[in-house]
């Protein structure tokens, strides 16, 4: 009896812990729609593990981002971005299959997905890891509208060692605001954001050069900027 009483005070206080935290993340969630996150998960790894690099990094409203940078990124990254709710089944599918198989695990797939894991978790594939982020990219997409959405992506965003966010960017490759990107500027940016660390936006390699035609190729078809204008209404969803 006493071993029992001992087993369910633990999943007890287990349960409360998990409610607890649950709770609190979806508070913090919820507060990202009228607080700009002061840092994020990726950039205090940075900071840890280089200690003597300083992290440029200028948060600017979406407002005063070229309307070229979210079309790139959504031609690039997630072009069903205005559509779904955070998550691209076919790649949860196939998550779900390589695991299974013993295979290693896709990265995030959706710009809801990868502003979660800029924001709150660590680089890797593992299961629960990609579990996690499915749970916060639901609750961000029940808490956020996409233009906040974007606009947090895009200033957590890393570009370069140590180069986060689209306006930080602008000024290091190019010498202007995020409100004076032009397209292809816009789609040089976009090109390194699988791999920033390998990439550099300065010294495109041939692949980038081929994804930067890719990717201006896809803003057209989209329709150019007039794709994202809901983006730029206050009241967008």
């Amino acid at each position: 009896m006493a071993k029992r009483s001992i087993l369910q005070r633990f999943w007890y206080r287990f349960c409360i812990g998990i409610v607890g935290l649950c709770v609190l993340i979806l508070a913090i969630v919820g507060s990202l729609r009228f607080i700009d996150p002061p840092t994020s998960a990726f950039i205090i790894v940075d900071q840890w593990q280089h200690p003597g690099r300083s992290v440029q990094q200028s948060w600017v409203d979406l407002e005063n981002i070229s309307p070229w940078m979210p079309l790139a990124v959504i031609a690039s990254e997630d072009q069903t971005f205005l559509q779904h709710w955070g998550l691209d089944i076919d790649a949860i599918v196939a998550v779900i299959k390589d695991y299974r198989k013993g295979d290693s695990l896709r990265g995030a797939s959706t710009i809801s997905q990868q502003t979660v894991k800029n924001l709150f978790l660590w680089n890797g594939h593992h299961f629960i890891r990609k579990v996690v982020e499915a749970g916060l990219t639901l609750s961000m997409e029940c808490f956020l509208p996409k233009r906040r959405i974007m606009e947090i992506y895009l200033n957590i965003a890393e570009f370069g060692e140590g180069i986060y966010g689209v306006e930080a960017a602008s000024r290091h490759f190019f010498g202007i605001s995020a409100r004076q990107l032009t397209q292809s500027q816009a789609a040089r940016l976009a090109a390194v954001l699988p791999n920033p660390k390998r990439f550099n936006v300065g010294l495109p390699t041939a692949y980038i050069s081929q994804r930067v035609s890719w990717i201006t190729r896809q803003m057209r078809q989209l329709g150019g900027v007039a794709f994202v204008r809901p983006l730029f209404k206050k009241d967008s969803a």
